[in-house]
């Protein structure tokens, strides 16, 4: 799309209601919406990737982006959903003789996070990631950071998990890159584990035996990798990718690899597998399905990123499984050795659970998808615990029933919904719609909506172009869509779903 020279300004008559126009300012990218009669200019690209914010749309007031779909209020540049947290910033607007003309950065605007904040008392969270601390960050941003306590098993500040699988694994990010926004007035305790919860006196037992009370108890504790079964998997050369820690051991272990095994062909299998390739390594993908990511995304688009892979160099082995692993070749169940410097295993994770089993808390039943059962206001049967992230089982107001959803995206709003419900500004129950995202070599799959299996789909498009949208119904209604190269429709469906 091409950028316009903003200080020459352009016609008014070029701006429609909710239209997006490109432009530049002094060699910054700009957009300029039209938004309920109103003329706003920000910052062209997304705080998150820099995604270019013109090939996005405008709904309800925010604007959105076309790669992961951070939202924005239009009139401030906040960053009112996730995966973004810092505003766009805004610029002048003029507007005279019918021409538009932009002239400077905008004078600062009144945000919620500038009035005054309720006395929420003791708010303790325990998990930092992506959950915990979008929901630290939103009760941080409007105030409330001295009421609330964040602790963290691993002994790190909190970090974008994607990056572990994707641009930092790949070699295209620097670690700290990872890093997520600071967390003002917060107590961050890092390293440090809770071995209990006491829900009679609302306290919290430390590892170290130290006590720790709370009003609010908000329960993030996520998700771990789930350890294969086969033998040998307990070397230092079998990894698993979840944390930082992890991608750093993989990290040095491709550093001196010719070739790795890649168990499993989910999601995160094949992202690993990507970004061995993008590090010079020679990657076998051993699976137990036919083709990678079918369950989730259909034969069709599973056979797309199979022969993706497979143009980049990947070796598939279907519906085999690694019965051994010795540090030097894996052997599958039908006998056949694959030569390997380091195998890894992406085959799934499963919710941390334990401390809200101990403490008696309701958990949900495996059609809801396991995990803490929670209400539309994602409190758990006691009315002092709140759970959110990867553990929640949540009601679905579309699909009529609990979901558990374990993807990044959908554990930060979850985050942010609560922060707003605690500060009072959320109405009635969460109904974000789910979406995640996956990214390939080049190419990048968006996924919106959520169904139980991809048995009733309509597929739309260009399979072998990477241009194809595939629709996914559950008790005969459309509940789901898989894109790739289709971002706006991504975006428009998402919006759609939002206003029910």
């Amino acid at each position: 799309m091409a950028k316009r020279d903003l200080t020459a300004g352009i016609d008014a008559s070029e701006l429609a209601e909710g239209a997006v126009i490109a432009g530049a300012l002094d060699g910054r990218d700009v957009v300029v919406v039209r938004h309920g009669g109103r003329i706003c200019a920000l910052s062209g690209t997304c705080t998150h990737l820099k995604a270019p914010l013109a090939d996005g749309i405008v709904v309800d007031g925010t604007i959105r982006c076309p790669w992961h779909h951070a939202s924005f209020d239009v009139t401030t540049g906040e960053a009112v959903g996730a995966p973004a947290f810092a505003p766009l910033d805004r610029f002048e607007v003029i507007e005279a003789d019918g021409r538009i003309r932009i002239d400077g950065p905008a004078s600062k605007v009144e945000t919620a996070s500038d009035r005054a904040t309720p006395d929420l008392g003791r708010i303790v969270i325990v998990g930092g990631g992506g959950a915990g601390h979008a929901c630290a960050e939103m009760l941080a941003r409007h105030g409330a950071g001295g009421c609330v306590t964040l602790i963290e098993q691993e002994d790190e500040a909190p970090y974008d998990r994607t990056f572990c699988s994707k641009q930092y694994l790949a070699g295209k990010a620097e670690r700290n890159d990872s890093a997520l926004p600071p967390l003002p007035g917060v107590t961050l305790r890092r390293g440090e584990r809770v071995s209990a919860i006491d829900r009679t006196a609302k306290a919290l037992r430390m590892g170290d035996g130290a006590t720790l009370g709370y009003d609010t108890l908000i329960l993030a504790t996520g998700a771990e990798a789930m350890k294969p079964d086969f033998y040998g998997a307990d070397r230092a050369d079998a990894h698993v990718v979840r944390t930082l820690d992890d991608a750093d051991r993989l990290i040095a272990g491709a550093a001196q690899a010719e070739q790795a095994i890649v168990v499993g062909s989910s999601y995160i299998g094949m992202e690993v597998a990507a970004s061995l390739i993008a590090r010079g390594v020679k990657v076998a993908v051993v699976s137990d399905t036919a083709l990678p990511i079918e369950h989730t995304a259909g034969p069709e688009v599973g056979a797309m990123v199979r022969d993706l892979h497979q143009s980049k160099g990947v070796i598939f082995h279907a519906e085999r499984r690694v019965v051994r692993w010795d540090g030097t070749a894996a052997t599958l169940d039908d006998g056949t050795r694959l030569p390997g410097d380091l195998i890894v295993a992406g085959i799934g994770a499963e919710p941390r659970l334990d401390l809200a089993r101990a403490a008696g808390l309701t958990l949900a039943d495996k059609d809801a998808g396991g995990g803490v059962r929670v209400d539309g206001t994602l409190r758990t049967s006691d009315p002092a615990i709140h759970a959110i992230g990867d553990i929640a089982s949540v009601p679905d107001p579309r699909l009529g029933h609990p979901i558990r959803v374990e993807h990044w995206v959908v554990a930060q709003r979850m985050g942010q919904w609560l922060a707003r419900h605690l500060l009072g500004q959320a109405r009635g129950d969460y109904s974000d719609v789910p979406f995640f995202w996956s990214g390939h070599y080049d190419l990048s799959l968006r996924y919106v909506g959520h169904v139980a299996t991809t048995d009733d789909r309509v597929v739309d498009g260009d399979v072998d172009a990477q241009d194809v949208a595939v629709h996914f119904r559950e008790d005969g209604r459309e509940q789901a869509l898989l894109t790739a190269g289709r971002d706006r429709l991504s975006l428009k469906q998402e919006a759609a779903w939002e206003r029910g």
